[in-house]
């Protein structure tokens, strides 16, 4: 387990952190561990991607493809991991949630066996809503981006 103390700054997050700060379960929580966290500023997510996810059964039937709505989700998750860490909020029940989703696009498909990064970058930031540009990688491959603003409903202390 990943966890430092409140004046070390967090620059990884595995998974057992990550399930800390933001509250996704299976079958919802998409990403697997952040990476070059630096806070109030920007961050990597990893997501493995695998043929076990249950939206494949139906998105498509003998062409897995990863909806681009769960591809934008990841990149929201790894911002709020990283939002939440720079907040300070971890074991805190912080919730996020989305306000806006601008300039979405989708330029390759996603599907098993891809190693997805989303790479987050804070435009603005604060205490209760911030904005962040993402994009989606596979390999050297943009595979989405987006624009989007998100709350965070920060539990009261």
């Amino acid at each position: 387990m990943t966890s430092a103390p409140a004046t070390e700054v967090v620059t990884e997050a595995d998974i057992q952190l990550i399930q800390r700060v933001i509250p996704h379960r299976y079958p919802f929580l998409l990403i697997d561990r952040v990476t070059g966290i630096v806070p109030y500023e920007s961050a990597v997510g990893i997501k493995n991607v695998t043929f076990n996810e249950p939206h494949f059964q139906g998105h498509f039937p003998g062409t897995p493809v990863m909806p681009g709505v769960t591809i934008i989700e990841a990149m929201a998750q790894t911002a709020a991991v990283m939002a939440g860490l720079s907040l300070g909020k971890v074991d805190s029940q912080l919730l996020v949630y989305f306000m806006a989703i601008d300039s979405a696009k989708f330029r390759r498909k996603v599907g098993p066996g891809d190693v997805l990064e989303l790479h987050i970058t804070v435009k603005r930031g604060g205490k209760k809503v911030w904005k962040f540009a993402g994009v989606a990688m596979v390999g050297d491959e943009v595979a989405a981006e987006a624009e989007f603003t998100a709350m965070m409903d920060l539990p009261q202390e």
